[in-house]
């Protein structure tokens, strides 16, 4: 009774009118029990983090982190910043959770090369885990993951990845594309949307077995929604959403609109794959998808196999977004180059000329022949740094790395970006220049801190695709077209905010070379 009759005695106190001294007692004592708490938090994160015995990084805030230290349109800027400061090896938190970072090429080597098991673990990030649910080929762990990318690999070779059948194809695709810049007849144009169908039709012919018309609305719908989807990693959205889905998961938000996307992507994919099971001979599987559900016959007693059609569907729709998005990017910026850099247009056109003439149609067989081209590509793939931070990576269990612990379930972000701008491999970095790639004796030279497609387990299974599509592509733009920027217009080059480095959308005037 006396406890409660206090209780209602100090609720009558607190209610009473406050003088204006008890009314600034009052607010010294929140501002002062505000940064107690504040302490406090900061003094856990930094205990937490020398127990932890984690890389050195900037000293987090409470709840944040280090999030707001981030650019917020090129957040690998900040990484750069932080890796001269800090070395080859940083933490960073985003909200209360540490982030390691591996900078540089030769930590980038130690940690997937030498040590490729301790870092061939993938960060199911809650973006991820909500559009993949753990599955498939890329969001994927343990047995999962290495059953799918083994399936993977052997089926994709099976139907010719890397091989003269799959050149083919996209020779074939790079004729349509031939034939869409001249019936511009030499005015300006955009070719992001077309470039983009004619590399996503080349990944569509291996797996659903055909490709689209790539003047289809519901093709370019999907298109359209793969590039919102990329872009949304790029955002302040992205990181917020995994470092508070918790909350955000309920409230309206830019977030609904990429799952809501996904959840259409998928349910397109199913279709096909339903047509698939209507037609085919599974004694004659003509594409990576009628290959797979012959798999899932294969294992259909087995109680815990990981080939269903779930599975497939989360697999195909990796593949569809990655054999699409960073080809046709790397593309639309060697076209941007070219444009930028006549000169360097004008020595492609007569080595491409002196080798191949007007009429033969490119070959990777030829890529020994085309020195100077094939430097310009890598140059291009060097500067572009199409996906500078990689795709997240997580210890699986404890490692121990040059000196450090990383703890289980920490994410480690593998930095692309800082091998392909490395000062000790590159020099004059921020310049584009395709002679870095040149002997003295103009013969293409190797740079091993060149890794765009990444390395170690997770590097990118169809990392030998990707170098014929833009190969071929290129060359058959370049053998028939003198690209030019055209009147009025800027030729500097500038970025768009999105989860790949791309080039803000720009026109073209497509001259033919006579």
């Amino acid at each position: 009774m006396l406890g409660g009759g206090r209780c209602i005695f100090l609720f009558f106190e607190i209610g009473k009118p406050q003088t204006k001294a008890a009314q600034r007692e009052e607010r010294m004592l929140s501002l002062l029990l505000v940064g107690i708490l504040t302490a406090l938090v900061l003094l856990l994160f930094l205990s937490s983090r020398k127990r932890k015995n984690l890389p050195p990084g900037p000293v987090p805030w409470p709840l944040i982190g280090n999030l707001h230290q981030l650019d917020k349109s090129a957040p690998y800027k900040t990484l750069m910043e932080l890796g001269e400061k800090y070395g080859e090896v940083f933490t960073i938190y985003f909200g209360p959770l540490p982030v390691v970072v591996l900078y540089g090429y030769e930590t980038l080597k130690d940690a997937l090369i030498g040590q490729a098991e301790d870092f061939s673990g993938r960060a199911i990030l809650p973006v991820f885990e909500r559009i993949a649910h753990k599955q498939g080929l890329v969001f994927s762990n343990g047995l999962h993951w290495k059953e799918q990318r083994k399936f993977t690999l052997a089926t994709l070779r099976d139907f010719g990845m890397g091989k003269k059948n799959i050149e083919e194809r996209v020779t074939e695709e790079a004729k349509f594309l031939v034939e869409f810049f001249q019936k511009k007849q030499e005015k300006p144009f955009n070719p992001a949307g077309r470039i983009t169908a004619a590399v996503s039709n080349v990944i569509c012919s291996i797996v659903f077995g055909d490709r689209f018309d790539t003047e289809d609305p519901t093709f370019q719908t999907l298109l359209r929604m793969v590039n919102e989807n990329i872009t949304f990693l790029g955002s302040r959205g992205f990181q917020a959403y995994n470092t508070y889905s918790y909350i955000l998961r309920w409230l309206p938000g830019e977030h609904n609109k990429i799952f809501e996307n996904a959840r259409v992507l998928q349910a397109f994919l199913k279709g096909l794959i339903k047509d698939h099971i209507a037609s085919r001979d599974p004694n004659c599987p003509r594409d990576f998808v009628d290959s797979f559900l012959n798999k899932i016959d294969e294992d259909a007693n087995k109680p815990d196999t990981n080939f269903t059609m779930d599975s497939m569907t989360y697999t195909t729709f990796n593949l569809f977004i990655a054999g699409t998005e960073t080809t046709a990017s790397t593309i639309r910026w060697a076209v941007k180059f070219m444009m930028m850099y006549p000169e360097i247009q004008e020595k492609v056109h007569k080595e491409i000329d002196s080798v191949l003439g007007p009429g033969k149609c490119p070959s990777m067989e030829d890529r020994a022949q085309l020195p100077y081209t094939d430097a310009v590509l890598h140059e291009v793939q060097r500067f572009a740094s199409i996906v500078p931070m990689g795709l997240p990576h997580a210890a699986l269990h404890d490692i121990s790395f040059r000196g450090y612990t990383i703890p289980k379930g920490t994410q480690v972000i593998t930095f692309l970006h800082s091998s392909l701008y490395d000062k000790q491999y590159w020099e004059d970095s921020d310049h584009f220049n395709p002679n870095r790639f040149l002997d003295e004796n103009g013969k293409f030279k190797k740079n091993d801190a060149h890794i765009p497609f990444g390395a170690g387990k997770r590097s990118c299974i169809g990392e030998s695709l990707a170098r014929m599509e833009i190969f071929i592509f290129f060359i058959s733009l370049l053998q028939k077209f003198t690209l030019e920027i055209p009147a009025g217009e800027s030729s500097s080059l500038e970025l768009v905010n999105s989860g790949t480095r791309s080039t803000k959308p720009f026109n073209v005037c497509a001259i033919e070379r006579v």
